[in-house]
């Protein structure tokens, strides 16, 4: 499983450890991914990701995933969310 978010796509980066006596070593900075689990109320159905608590409280600002997904552009979102805004749209249209 990737280590990223897909809502936001934050992912792994990479940095120096920097010691005390300025010694220096690789390092990788981990996103802060966790398993939520959020219900749409269009689709009355439980959307459940591993996701940034980043993006945790911008769906939870925003009203809802139903919410931030109508109000997202198409190239952020993950395939995954990407169809899930179409349903949603098509289910608002008609």
């Amino acid at each position: 499983m990737a280590r990223v978010c897909p809502l936001t796509g934050k992912g792994v980066l990479g940095g120096n450890k920097v010691s005390h006596a300025n010694n220096k070593t690789h390092r990788r900075f981990l996103p802060n991914l966790q398993s939520v689990s959020f219900l749409s109320d269009l689709l009355g159905i439980r959307v459940r990701a591993r996701m940034s608590v980043h993006a945790i409280r911008s769906v939870e600002k925003s009203g809802g995933i139903d919410a931030y997904l109508l109000s997202t552009k198409d190239e952020l979102l993950s395939t995954k969310f990407y169809r899930m805004k179409k349903i949603l749209q098509s289910k608002i249209a008609g």
